[in-house]
């Protein structure tokens, strides 16, 4: 059906914008920071304020999608997004760029969060296995092909085209918004104290994780700031019929539990994304680039195993085992670099990386599909949220306890205690994922409001 089509390359692009400008604008730094005549440390900001937005937008995106429409919602955060891409490009100086940064991000949070709901309302039950398989290969392809995209632009370009090149896309995009579904909006107000409470609960919880180690001065009041906030956020929202922290889906079981699993196998995918360039390069003394083509398996592997993952629980193969042998694959690929002696180079590495990419690909994609079709489809974009929101805790996590070893450990032995608590956080997901292998996995679909 050509509508659906157009429907899903307009998300799948979306997405991949997305994921493009949060690993593109890395490897640019350097050329910023000449450029603009700012520090290396100020320049960090450009990535930073990026990350802080979307994690600040995510769940009121939803909110805001199933309260006002989630074609609607979508296409305006697609607007702002290519808006503010046009401000990074023609940018004068490090405060525009950092503004227009954190505004791209606001646009994104509803890109990320809105995507796969309006994928649920183009295509049948049985098909969307297969859909978020694909979600999973467009996210792993671009965040495998996005520092060596962004090396490509500035090898004939300069920085500004990093973000010049989102404009013919995000235009493309916007003219298929019409063939994106259009369910009836809830029209529930969204409460404004509550969305100022959850940009105050992570925006603490990611600068007060990020100065925790170096100053913890103030990162520690950051993080007892952004647990407060949570607490009166949840307080604020409690009883409601659609809270903004979708405490309603939480109370859900199997949807509780594959948000569980979520955290700790993204926790365990940014401490192996973190331990492993520090044991490459430091440890078998690989240059960057090698360290990049080392790693590249594990993006590869999700690509081509997440749609096949998918395609399994379409077939009625429970997720909950697959995500059970996902989540043991990652801890086996990541406990297996962990004990790898360096004296055989790098090349042992290989096998475990793909192991640990496969098994990513076999986790993810059943348990992003648990979360979102064991929930009623009018609450689709409060779940699409929580995926966001359970990815980006995960990842904080993870990120923060490898802080933590290479604040305690000795630097040799650091990125290998990082591997075996990654694989520690594998397993657990692993087990989680297995508590809820026997329960009906679709069982929302007869619920009220699910039509």
């Amino acid at each position: 059906m050509p509508r659906r089509r157009n429907a899903t390359i307009a998300v799948m692009a979306g997405v991949l914008l997305v994921v493009l400008d949060q690993a593109i604008a890395n490897v640019a730094l350097p050329s910023m920071s000449a450029s603009l005549g700012a520090s290396p440390a100020d320049t960090v900001w450009v990535v930073t304020a990026y990350q802080l937005a979307l994690v600040m937008g995510i769940l009121p995106a939803a909110a805001i999608g199933e309260s006002f429409g989630l074609r609607r919602s979508y296409a305006a955060g697609l607007a702002l997004f290519t808006l503010a891409s046009a401000a990074c490009a023609l940018a004068p100086g490090l405060g525009w760029l950092v503004a227009a940064r954190f505004v791209q991000g606001i646009g994104a949070a509803p890109m990320m969060a809105l995507g796969i709901a309006l994928l649920r309302f183009s295509w049948p039950q049985g098909g969307m296995g297969r859909v978020i398989g694909w979600m999973a290969m467009v996210v792993a392809l671009g965040s495998a092909l996005g520092p060596t995209a962004g090396a490509a632009i500035l090898s004939v370009a300069g920085w500004p085209w990093l973000f010049a090149i989102n404009l013919p896309v995000g235009i493309t995009v916007l003219l298929l918004r019409r063939s994106l579904p259009e369910p009836p909006a809830s029209g529930r107000r969204v409460d404004p104290g509550s969305i100022a409470l959850n940009a105050a609960a992570f925006g603490c919880l990611v600068t007060g994780a990020d100065h925790a180690l170096r100053n913890p001065v103030l990162g520690l009041p950051l993080l007892a700031a952004s647990a407060a906030a949570f607490v009166a956020l949840v307080l604020r929202e409690r009883g409601r019929a659609a809270p903004l922290v979708p405490l309603d889906l939480l109370a859900n079981a199997s949807f509780r539990l594959s948000v569980i699993a979520s955290v700790c196998c993204f926790g365990a995918q940014m401490a192996g994304y973190i331990a492993l360039p520090f044991l490459l390069q430091h440890g078998l003394g690989l240059s960057v680039l090698a360290t990049g083509m080392c790693m590249t398996p594990w993006p590869l592997m999700v690509a081509l195993c997440g749609p096949q993952a998918g395609r399994l629980a379409d077939r009625g193969v429970s997720g909950g085992m697959l995500c059970a042998i996902g989540g043991t694959c990652l801890a086996a690929g990541l406990a297996l670099a962990a004990v790898l002696p360096e004296t055989h180079g790098p090349l042992p590495m290989i096998p475990a990386l793909l192991l640990a990419g496969a098994g990513f690909g076999l986790f993810q994609v059943p348990n992003n599909r648990n979360m979102l079709m064991s929930i009623p489809k009018a609450r689709s974009g409060a779940a699409g949220g929580m995926q966001g929101t359970a990815r980006l805790a995960g990842q904080t996590a993870g990120g923060l306890a490898m802080g933590l070893l290479f604040a305690a450990a000795p630097a040799a032995t650091a990125p290998k205690l990082g591997l075996a608590l990654g694989a520690g956080l594998a397993l657990a997901g692993g087990l989680v994922s297995l508590l809820r292998s026997a329960a009906p996995a679709e069982p929302a679909e007869v619920l009220a409001g699910s039509k």
